[in-house]
């Protein structure tokens, strides 16, 4: 039976949700076949720090975005990426006992801090285990690709990010264009109407998933005046705002619902985990352009705003929407109502961008990157 170490880490919640999303599919399709391990990479090594650079994360995606950017964008010779190399090289000497302990015969790493530390140590011949990336935006960072020649498979969103790994003197044969990990429940048939009846939403109308709330939520005034400018001024659609487990943003939203009189057009949530149940009977998603929330948006076939990108990766994956012609990225001295007539008022435009959508999503991702590591 071969052992599979996945990891990930708590920096934003893509990067989990595509290791469980991997996990999931090899516990139920590969039983008696292999065994599964799911570790935050940072939260091994050392609680305190990974609780620190958590909050750190959270405070710089919500109000340091010129912070991230620096960050970003620092080249590989700058005095930060020196830094991060010497702190992966310190960290990997902790999770080197994770690994003589479980003993695992294939990595799979969905954060770049946990593939740079396993290529550490491979360099080192500490281990000799199999070594996957799974990139989990739609653009590569240098950090994705450290010591890639210790790397046995890197699995990217698209056909341009591997052009980009082999101008990096990546073996194209290493790199696989499968798309990031979906769950398998955005592979499912919804009953339409019966999941709108559910919600108390109409069959007939154009639907808008919003989501506004979440720990690295775009802001309370721009999420507020978003909502506000749907209700107003496109009465004839209805939407599913998405407050996250904020409970003081889910009672602004149901304010706002009463004083734009939307009561039947608009349906508040808090938390919920019904997501492709909601995403397959949506027309359009508007929200910041996280690496998952992308593809699950992508595989349902929605065309999508973006909304408020954390500089770099977000950026990139907002980049990636309008050269796809798959969505429209609202920046931040843009016209908000301008740019949403732009594609809302348009039943011809959406059409098309979910027929792109649809072009170009992987919605077989999870399983061919299984099939490849299990199976090779």
């Amino acid at each position: 039976m071969k052992k599979v170490l996945i990891f990930y880490g708590s920096y934003g919640g893509g990067h989990l949700s595509a290791a469980r999303n991997i996990k999931e599919y090899i516990d139920s399709q590969y039983k008696g076949e292999a065994e599964t391990l799911l570790v935050d990479c940072i939260e091994y090594i050392n609680k305190p720090l990974n609780k620190v650079s958590t909050k750190a994360y959270a405070k710089i995606s919500k109000s340091g975005h010129w912070a991230w950017k620096k960050m970003y964008y620092s080249k590989e010779s700058s005095a930060l990426s020196k830094f991060s190399r010497a702190a992966n090289r310190a960290m990997s000497i902790k999770l080197n006992i994770l690994f003589q302990e479980y003993k695992p015969d294939i990595v799979i790493s969905t954060h770049y801090f946990s593939s740079h530390m396993c290529t550490i140590l491979k360099k080192k011949k500490k281990i000799d285990c199999k070594l996957a990336t799974v990139m989990t935006d739609y653009a590569p960072h240098p950090q994705w690709i450290r010591n890639h020649e210790h790397v046995n498979w890197f699995f990217v969103a698209h056909e341009g990010m591997m052009d980009s790994l082999i101008a990096h003197n990546i073996s194209p044969e290493k790199v696989y264009v499968t798309g990031i990990p979906l769950s398998n429940r955005f592979l499912a048939n919804y009953d339409k109407e019966k999941v709108l009846t559910e919600f108390g939403l109409e069959m007939n109308k154009t639907t808008i998933l919003f989501f506004a709330g979440g720990e690295y939520g775009f802001g309370k005034s721009k999420t507020y005046n978003f909502l506000r400018s749907i209700l107003d001024d496109y009465p004839d659609m209805q939407v599913i705002a998405i407050a996250g487990k904020s409970a003081k943003a889910k009672e602004k939203f149901e304010n706002i619902v009463e004083e734009t009189r939307s009561s039947k057009n608009a349906k508040i949530l808090s938390y919920t985990n019904k997501i492709p149940e909601l995403m397959s009977v949506s027309d359009l998603v508007i929200s910041k352009p996280g690496g998952l929330t992308t593809t699950e948006s992508i595989a349902s076939g929605l065309p999508m705003i973006a909304v408020n990108p954390i500089p770099g990766h977000e950026q990139e994956n907002a980049e990636y929407l309008e050269r796809n012609d798959i969505g429209i990225w609202i920046r931040k001295d843009d016209d908000v109502r301008e740019k949403l007539q732009d594609i809302l008022g348009s039943s011809e435009k959406i059409k098309k961008m979910k027929i792109n959508a649809r072009l170009v999503a992987k919605r077989n991702s999870t399983n061919d990157i299984c099939k490849i590591v299990l199976e090779s």
